[in-house]
């Protein structure tokens, strides 16, 4: 493959790549959380967490960046604070890309727990806690398990989100060769120029190929934890 891609449209590959795991993996414990508090919660302003949850789903990730911009900027008050107490900036950096993949890919992410959290069998849980299992443990050993599927669908599609994620990262981070550029955005720069297609039609074959194996490893994961489940 690297001889088949130039240097530049590997750099791509490889950043699409780490942004995409990186914003998944930091999606999963707090899509994990929200899904519970989602499902099984009832406080005040469970609606309202609802729709923020799922806001990127219907707005334009073009504004979804312009926030980000706005919040997390050199000059946003995250972004001032996080430069000035930490040495943290975001905004035009691999990590800004990051976060606005995990973003746009979190409420897919979430969905994907919560209706696997709808499914499972509540006496099944009730029945470790009358045994004097401690909440967290019937989590780890009754819960988790069996939503294990879904959590492996949401980490798949926030990872594909994340791969083809475009408005909000090139808003947020702009498109910077070796810092900010990925998959998309390569494309959308070779679409720009004379003699851009070969590079294109490259990167997006790259594109589908690691869509494919993506799908393809998240239903043989599915399957086989599934059997285990089933087996226990």
């Amino acid at each position: 493959m690297t001889d088949w891609l130039s240097p530049e449209e590997w750099t791509a590959v490889r950043l699409s790549l780490k942004v995409a795991f990186v914003a998944m993996t930091a999606s999963l414990v707090p899509g994990i959380a929200i899904a519970f508090a989602l499902e099984r919660g009832r406080f005040w302003g469970r609606q309202a967490l609802d729709v923020i949850v799922h806001l990127p789903l219907v707005l334009p990730p073009v504004v979804v960046g312009w926030f980000l911009l706005i919040g997390f900027g050199r000059r946003g008050p995250v972004g001032s604070f996080l430069a000035e107490q930490f040495g943290i900036v975001l905004s035009f950096r691999w990590t800004g890309a990051a976060l606005a993949c995990a973003i746009m890919g979190f409420p897919l992410l979430v969905r994907a727990i919560r209706l696997s959290i709808a499914s499972v069998d509540r006496r099944l849980e009730d029945a470790a806690g009358t045994l004097g299992a401690h909440p967290a443990w019937v989590f780890a050993v009754v819960t988790l398990p069996l939503i294990l599927p879904g959590i492996i669908a949401g980490m798949v599609l926030s990872f594909a989100k994340a791969m083809g994620e475009f408005g909000a990262t090139i808003t947020f981070v702009s498109n910077i060769p070796g810092e900010t550029q990925t998959i998309p955005t390569a494309i959308y720069a070779y679409t720009q120029v004379p003699g851009g297609d070969g590079g294109a039609m490259r990167l997006t074959l790259v594109s589908i190929a690691i869509s494919i194996a993506a799908l393809w490893c998240s239903e043989w994961l599915a399957r086989r934890v599934g059997r285990q489940v089933r087996a226990s």
